[in-house]
């Protein structure tokens, strides 16, 4: 069963993408409010994929994605965020980053990714 962890300061985000996982059958589902959450979450579950939002209070994804990157080179990272800016995503898919979603986002942008990444439930 696949692990995933979303990140993302917005509660209100990490229930919508919550919940479209689990309709689509993920159900180990962990969640982080901030990237230095997120660092220590994903050293203690080690999830399969990592839903990671940008724009965060302590810690920032680019931050924590270079962290755990570092921590474990084969971590799966997908970046979501509103600010679609170029620069960000080059920066992200430099870093690491399997994928970029852009907010706001469809359900089905989420179970694509998942499926192009090979992350079953």
């Amino acid at each position: 069963m696949a692990k995933i962890l979303l990140v993302d300061d917005a509660a209100f985000m990490r229930m919508m993408i919550k919940d479209t996982l689990s309709k689509n059958g993920y159900t180990d589902v962990h969640e982080a409010a901030d990237g230095q959450l997120a660092v220590a979450k994903y050293e203690e579950v080690k999830p399969d994929l990592v839903f990671m939002d940008i724009t965060m209070p302590n810690m920032d994804g680019l931050e924590a994605l270079k962290t755990i990157k570092a921590n474990d080179p084969k971590a799966v990272v997908v970046m979501c965020s509103a600010m679609g800016q170029e620069a960000m995503v080059i920066e992200a898919i430099k870093s690491g980053a399997k994928d970029f979603i852009v907010k706001p986002f469809k359900p089905e942008r989420i179970v694509k990714t998942l499926s192009s990444l090979n992350i079953n439930p």
